[in-house]
């Protein structure tokens, strides 16, 4: 019995030494790369709005976000729930804000604009009547955002449909309403403002000319899977 309570220990010891090497070697987030210029996007979004967006605010967010999980790390590490909770809306800012800007270049292109094909088109037909209707509905929730925050178009799991939501700041759509993001719209004006001034229905207009349907479309069949 000794045998095996000995053992147990040293497979415990074994594991939480595995673990902490895991903890102590993960990878820190960085800033993804665009696969188009800073200019790609113009006359829609102009360079000098991109090259402060991706290379200032997104790493800002990557930034803070990997000084934050450290932090959190050490307080998982004392065992301080007080300090766990006080990081909590570090965490969610800082790492929503990675999590839509990693999906926002990846729904824009160069190439984009026009409408949707195959499958992503069926359904958005079947859910909102026509393109026309969902671009009208999107941008209509997605202007009307208070302050901050973004316009998406998700998937909804349980029931198969697409759905339109906003989310206040930097909030992730997945972690906040459980739909799964295809297609989110940046509001707050650092992506906007010095071209579009506070004219943000000019700028949610002009950015459907840029929307790659083929990235929104390959969002759909994972989150169909």
């Amino acid at each position: 019995m000794l045998c095996r309570v000995g053992q147990i220990r040293r497979c415990a010891a074994s594991l939480s030494q595995t673990l902490n090497q895991v903890a102590a070697s993960r990878q820190k987030h960085t800033l993804p790369d665009l696969t188009y210029d800073y200019g790609a996007l113009e006359p829609h979004i102009n360079a000098e709005i991109m090259q402060l967006h991706h290379s200032k605010h997104h790493a800002t967010y990557v930034n803070n976000l990997n000084v934050t999980e450290e932090k959190y790390k050490e307080a998982l590490a004392k065992g301080d729930v007080t300090a766990q909770v006080a990081l909590q809306p570090a965490l969610k800012f800082n790492g929503g804000g990675h999590i839509n800007h990693t999906i926002f270049w990846t729904n824009l292109s160069p190439n984009g604009g026009g409408e949707p094909q195959g499958e992503l088109m069926e359904a958005i037909k079947r859910d909102f009547g026509s393109f026309q209707k969902m671009k009208e509905k999107m941008s209509a929730a997605t202007v009307a955002v208070q302050g901050s925050g973004w316009g998406w178009l998700g998937y909804e799991k349980e029931s198969g449909r697409l759905r339109i939501a906003a989310c206040a700041n930097q909030d992730p759509l997945q972690g906040s309403t459980g739909l799964i993001p295809l297609l989110g719209i940046d509001v707050w004006e650092h992506a906007y403002y010095l071209q579009y001034k506070n004219v943000r229905p000019d700028y949610v207009k002009a950015i459907w000319n840029v929307i790659s349907w083929e990235n929104v479309s390959e969002r759909l069949q994972t989150a169909k899977k």
